[in-house]
């Protein structure tokens, strides 16, 4: 029985190096008790109620490697870079929304007083007087 135990161990081992470093043969390669159990080919009470001290290891080597295995860490890389490429643009975003509104505001007061003045200009009671050319 202890050849068994040990067989177990051994099998649950090697599973944890494949599965940590990004290389599974029997699982998807997802860094969780049951991928390892899948992985080293035993039901996941054995791993839990069996090898509690390898269940433990494992947890903290997963931590350790931030919960991404290996062969997926470049991809994680990529979407934090992507994430937050993707806040700095939303915040421009909200910026260049801002001024867009600010723009339209003064465009607005602007034809306002342009239809203010060329009304004025219009009417009899002119309270704009227009400039002369002096003609040389």
């Amino acid at each position: 029985m202890t050849t068994d135990r040990n067989a177990e161990r051994a099998c649950i081992q090697a599973a944890m190096d494949r599965l940590l470093t990004g290389t599974p043969a029997n699982s998807t390669g997802a860094l969780s008790i049951l991928q390892l159990a899948t992985e080293a080919g035993v039901k996941r009470w054995v791993l839990t109620h069996k090898h509690p001290d390898l269940k433990d290891e494992f947890e903290r080597r997963r931590t350790e490697a931030n919960g991404v295995p290996p062969a997926f860490q470049n991809l994680h890389a990529r979407v934090v870079d992507l994430e937050a490429a993707n806040q700095r643009l939303r915040e421009a975003n909200t910026e260049r929304a801002e001024r867009i509104e600010i723009y339209a505001q003064v465009i607005h007061e602007l034809n306002t007083e342009n239809r203010v003045l060329r009304d004025q200009l219009a009417s009899n009671d002119r309270t704009v007087t227009p400039f002369q050319r002096k003609r040389s």
